[in-house]
């Protein structure tokens, strides 16, 4: 005899199982989820890994950042809504800077910031480094086909030394998290996100601090370091930025609840 395979759960019952698990956007999600085109078990995994808690950007294997969807992996971190402020503002910058600008993605992650410029910027030079193996081959699949190259190391260390003097444009959404405070953030980011994308050290701004100090050597005359923090980090990151012969300017998007300090060489 035969077993019976169970039959794959409708759309409403997929809506039900997220609601049931505190998903606010169920329905939305549950669209998502089915428009994979999985099926029986297989989608049944997909609904049970996203009501367990797992990022629903994880689950689907991508997330849409400023109108284009790049490949997340599981373990990487998600770009935030928020982040579309820096991307959208460097990309004109970079836009700006003149034909074939250097740009440099640092912390890239899943190189969602150095994508959007490369697509908004033809002949962008993009070059981006991540420390996290995992981040670093998620990043890999979204820059290559914009002809960006990603490499592996700890900020400045991996680049190109010719680029040294040469970057027109500096990108950094490095961890601002204060390490007391990675507690009380949502389980998705906590539990499912590598805590090198998210610990900032004591006060949130260690590795901002690093970006900051490397930057002289790296910016072309004229050249342009952006970087998110929080907004009560502003002023003690804008310090850093003047130390460093930098000249610093603060920027903020209250409907994204976004905050970039600018530093030109």
């Amino acid at each position: 005899m035969t077993p019976r395979t169970a039959p794959a759960p409708d759309r409403a019952t997929v809506v039900q199982r997220l609601r049931a698990a505190g998903c606010v956007f169920a329905e939305q999600e549950a669209a998502l989820l089915l428009g994979t085109g999985a099926a029986g078990p297989d989608l049944d995994r997909l609904v049970d890994r996203r009501a367990a808690g797992a990022p629903l950007e994880h689950v689907l294997g991508w997330v849409e950042f400023c109108g284009m969807r790049l490949a997340v992996d599981e373990g990487v971190f998600v770009p935030r809504r928020r982040s579309q402020f820096l991307a959208d503002r460097a990309a004109r910058l970079a836009g700006a800077a003149g034909p074939a600008p250097v740009v440099v993605d640092l912390c890239c992650g899943a190189g969602a910031l150095g994508a959007v410029v490369a697509a908004r910027v033809p002949g962008a030079r993009l070059h981006a480094s991540e420390i996290d193996p995992a981040a670093v081959r998620c990043a890999r699949r979204n820059v290559r086909p914009l002809g960006g190259r990603v490499h592996a190391g700890d900020l400045y260390d991996p680049l190109p030394r010719d680029l040294a003097g040469q970057v027109d444009l500096l990108l950094a959404n490095a961890p601002y998290v204060p390490t007391g405070e990675i507690d009380f953030m949502p389980a998705e980011a906590r539990l499912h996100e590598a805590a090198v994308a998210l610990d900032g050290g004591d006060d949130g701004l260690h590795v901002l601090r690093r970006v900051v100090a490397g930057a002289p050597a790296w910016l072309a005359p004229g050249g342009v370091l952006l970087m998110e923090c929080a907004e009560r980090q502003a002023g003690a990151l804008a310090d850093s930025v003047t130390a460093a012969g930098l000249s610093p300017r603060v920027e903020r998007d209250d409907d994204l609840g976004a905050t970039v300090v600018l530093a030109r060489r």
